[in-house]
């Protein structure tokens, strides 16, 4: 099995297994929450910590990477000191479900389908105009306001997934 050259066994069971995101999909992730310096950005299921790293390094942005895997949070602690922003980004190593990411104006996600519908309902509690993007697993039936495919090497195509949070009195939320 490939993922499992890229991490000894953690000591805690995932529910996703760590595949870095290209660089080309990072950027284009970014770019599609239109991500500034005064944002604060949480990456759930951070992973190296790329997301938020290259978001403070480009942008200036507060950044928070949450992994259960401590492993990934020494790596992205690593990366964030060699690139120079560890006064702009933190890694928390903890469960998602249990992260408080209220104060984020966007989330990024590159989780598996079941995950992100786990995760939804607190999702669509964050502030309205929160900026949610995934890569390649959508939200279930609420529709995204932009998506976009970008073919890498190889063939393979990726799909990233734009959502704004919803006005709280919005009586279509999705699942509900």
């Amino acid at each position: 099995m490939v993922f499992a050259q890229q991490f000894t066994k953690p000591s805690v069971a995932l529910d996703v297994p760590y595949v870095p995101t290209k660089e080309i999909i990072v950027n284009e992730m970014l770019e599609m929450a239109d991500v500034k310096g005064e944002d604060v950005l949480y990456d759930l299921g951070s992973g190296d910590g790329r997301i938020p790293i290259t978001a403070a390094k480009r942008f200036g942005t507060r950044g928070v990477g949450v992994d259960i895997n401590p492993l990934r949070i020494e790596e992205a602690n690593a990366r964030a000191e060699k690139e120079q922003v560890t006064d702009k980004v933190k890694f928390i190593e903890a469960n998602i479900f249990d992260v408080d990411f209220s104060e984020a104006t966007v989330v990024t996600l590159y989780l598996l389908p079941q995950v992100n519908m786990k995760l939804r309902p607190k999702i669509l509690d964050l502030k309205p105009g929160t900026r949610v993007v995934s890569h390649n697993y959508d939200m279930g039936d609420w529709e995204p306001q932009k998506m976009k495919k970008i073919e890498t090497d190889k063939g393979f195509v990726h799909t990233i997934y734009y959502w704004v949070v919803p006005e709280k009195d919005y009586q279509k939320k999705p699942g509900h």
